[in-house]
């Protein structure tokens, strides 16, 4: 595993962003666990998770609100970026620097003042919300307490344009992400998936979907402690079957069943037609083919 490099006045080497076409990846461990609000609304209360060994409790201020689903989209731009760049044998840091254009280009916004601001708050509520987990730590009840961005500037020029921001990851993404096993594809369809229950459907159907060539089921109340979802059962599962009658995820199909002991569940299979689905699969087969 990569380690970042130190200076001698105690600084962080400075990461600048590649602007090439670079291929979207997220951390495993944010797609299967509840550490982000799925509304759109300023969510407070906060989210605490626990279930068998994993502890996870996610807090918000008055201020900002909890980070959201759409507001992960700048750490899914983070990994990416530090994926490519190590991939390509380049040096990678938690210091990043970019441009908002850079950042709003990837996660497929648009460059209008109103999407600056947004990203903004984003990063304001990044900064803001503070995480407590169990996950990926030595001691059983031992917990990792950070926030999703450890801060955050902005760069002007002499007549307050842009020029350019400034952030630093926290050590605990920054681990997950230079350890390949952690990180996954997603597809680029993902970042037009506008209702923030689909885009969590999304990231979990691909993190446990990953090779199943039979896809995977999820009993309904078991999906939504793991949302973290605000909403009563009943309106999460009257959401969830919206969502299978739209079929929205990019690359597999979702179907509700009712088991024998009565209870509904959620199933997903990969959609053989679709372009990522197949890439994905030639990948598979390319790398069993190697081993």
């Amino acid at each position: 595993m990569a380690s970042v490099r130190y200076c001698s006045e105690g600084q962080l080497d400075l990461f600048h962003a590649r602007a090439s076409v670079v291929t979207p990846r997220d951390a495993q461990d944010l797609m299967s666990w509840p550490f982000f609000s799925l509304a759109k609304s300023r969510r407070i209360a906060p989210i605490d998770f626990r279930m068998g060994e994993v502890s996870i409790r996610v807090e918000a201020t008055v201020e900002h609100g909890m980070a959201t689903i759409w507001d992960a989209d700048i750490l899914i731009w983070a990994a990416s970026q530090i994926v490519d760049a190590r991939d390509n044998g380049l040096r990678t840091s938690r210091l990043m620097a970019a441009t908002p254009y850079e950042i709003l280009a990837f996660i497929e916004r648009g460059d209008s003042a109103h999407s600056y601001d947004r990203l903004k708050a984003a990063l304001d509520r990044l900064q803001s919300t503070t995480v407590a987990t169990s996950i990926r730590q030595s001691a059983e009840r031992r917990r990792h307490r950070f926030s999703w961005i450890n801060e955050w500037k902005e760069r002007m020029d002499a007549s307050g344009r842009p020029l350019g921001i400034e952030l630093v990851l926290p050590d605990w993404f920054y681990a997950g992400v230079l350890d390949d096993a952690l990180i996954l594809t997603i597809d680029r369809q993902y970042f037009g998936l506008t209702g923030g229950l689909e885009r969590w459907l999304y990231r979990l159907v691909r993190k446990h979907g990953g090779r199943q060539t039979h896809g995977w089921s999820f009993d309904l109340r078991h999906l939504h402690l793991k949302s973290g979802s605000l909403s009563p059962f009943k309106r999460f599962a009257f959401d969830l079957r919206e969502i299978v009658g739209r079929q929205p995820l990019p690359g597999y199909q979702l179907a509700l069943i009712i088991d024998s002991d009565g209870r509904a569940r959620l199933t997903f299979q990969p959609n053989p037609a679709d372009p990522f689905t197949r890439a994905r699969a030639t990948r598979d087969r390319s790398a069993k083919a190697g081993e």
